[in-house]
């Protein structure tokens, strides 16, 4: 018995925490296989230039959620959303649909010094709107997650066994095969689960797969020997978790052809931004260049739907245009607190795809100061046709032509011969920071 009424088409969102773009079979990385991953992508609608506008987990969660940019929801690590801001939760539910939240949050502002975050109750009136919600702040340790919820306010605290994915994919399966048995109403839910995210370490029999020995780096990657090593090291582990990911992925894919859901459900896959793994002699996070920006888009199912264009793309799709996104594929104009771009109408005939944006706009609005993180703030734009600039305050840092080098190994910001390029991009970065209303001080060309 399905659960989509003849109107209105399911929702479900599956993304990791960390996993870069370049990461997936279909995308060439050679280390892995992405067997579900690539199926959805062949089906469906890929974007090459999805970003993650601030690579950090608390604001891209909190634009996810809000379709706000950083600067009016959550700036920075650890920062709250405010708890009358309302969510695509919110959008979906007026629109006579149920809600559901399984896995990491992090925009409730627990501070790590006050203790493990993953013990901490995140208050029934700050889980964002939804019906359900099983999930927890924070958790850097998979092998040890606590899971909380209960929507009378009596939480409840629970350790899941095993690995986290495998355990939260459990949840998240019995869930969709309730609201399949339930009918009648449409359905809106999330899985977010907190691999690839360091420690790199995923069940034995993925692991097994991977050896430091046989990885093969991007070649930004510096020839310095503590570089290597660790990028050698931590990328075999983040191979295992993202093929652990995918097998998961695969399940839900499975559940939902078993329960009659896939036609009327569309599934997209994403994550909250990427991960360095040694590129430029880097790791981690938070800063503009591609490994940490660029995220999956996959956009699929939902087959008795009129679709048209599919394939890939070059759509600069950004944290703020997820929640709209997803609800105009079902139909919902998105709210009026919401400043993303609807951009289903790369998927659906009757969506127009006027007045897209000719870029995304970039932000490190707080530095959080952890090692391996940029260590000051930062603006930038991406383009549609290749550019790249950012700026740190008072100062152009950074200005690439991905088009003709996509490793980022020639900085053009402080060269001569392309001032006319960086004046044309340097303007449009100062309108974005009008548009957003965001401050910063750019420097004088």
């Amino acid at each position: 018995m399905v659960s989509a009424n003849a109107t209105r088409p399911n929702v479900v969102w599956v993304f990791g925490d960390q996993h870069r773009a370049q990461a997936q079979g279909h995308m060439g990385d050679p280390n892995l296989a992405t067997p579900h991953l690539d199926r959805l992508a062949a089906d469906g609608l890929v974007s090459t230039a999805a970003v993650a506008g601030c690579p950090l987990c608390c604001p891209y969660r909190g634009s996810l959620l809000s379709g706000r940019y950083p600067h009016h929801c959550v700036p920075g690590h650890q920062y709250p959303m405010a708890t009358e801001q309302q969510t695509v939760a919110h959008a979906f539910k007026s629109a006579g649909y149920h809600t559901a939240w399984f896995g990491k949050w992090h925009v409730d502002g627990w501070q790590e010094h006050q203790g493990r975050a993953a013990h901490h109750i995140v208050p029934p009136e700050r889980r964002g709107g939804f019906d359900t919600w099983v999930g927890y702040e924070n958790n850097n340790s998979q092998w040890d997650t606590w899971v909380h919820g209960g929507r009378d306010g009596s939480a409840f605290l629970e350790r899941l066994p095993g690995f986290e994915t495998d355990a939260l994919t459990d949840r998240f399966i019995k869930h969709l095969k309730d609201r399949s048995a339930q009918g009648g109403q449409p359905f809106f839910a999330a899985l977010s689960v907190q691999p690839p995210h360091d420690p790199y370490i995923a069940p034995a029999e993925w692991m097994a797969r991977h050896s430091p020995a046989t990885v093969r780096l991007r070649p930004n990657v510096p020839e310095i020997p503590r570089v290597v090593e660790k990028a050698r090291r931590e990328y075999a582990g983040y191979c295992a978790m993202i093929e652990n990911l995918d097998w998961n992925l695969g399940r839900i894919q499975a559940a939902l052809e078993e329960s009659g859901l896939t036609d009327e459900t569309h599934v997209i896959f994403f994550s909250d931004h990427g991960d360095m793994h040694g590129s430029h002699g880097m790791f981690r996070k938070t800063n503009p260049y591609e490994e940490s920006i660029r995220v999956p888009f996959i956009l699929g199912g939902a087959r008795a739907r009129y679709r048209f264009k599919l394939g890939r793309k070059a759509l600069p799709i950004n944290h703020v245009d997820m929640a709209p996104t997803t609800l105009g594929l079902c139909g919902i104009a998105k709210p009026g607190w919401m400043e993303g771009f609807d951009y289903s109408g790369h998927y659906l005939k009757d969506r127009s795809t006027d007045g897209e944006p000719d870029s995304a706009y970039l932000q490190l609005v707080v530095p959080t100061l952890h090692g391996d993180s940029t260590d000051r703030a930062w603006r930038g734009v991406v383009t549609r046709d290749g550019w790249k600039y950012v700026c740190i305050e008072g100062q152009p840092w950074l200005l690439f032509n991905l088009n003709e080098d996509p490793y980022e190994l020639a900085n053009l910001a402080h060269n001569t011969l392309f001032r006319a390029e960086r004046k044309r991009l340097h303007e449009r970065l100062a309108q974005w920071l009008a548009d957003t209303g965001d401050e910063f001080n750019l420097p004088k060309l």
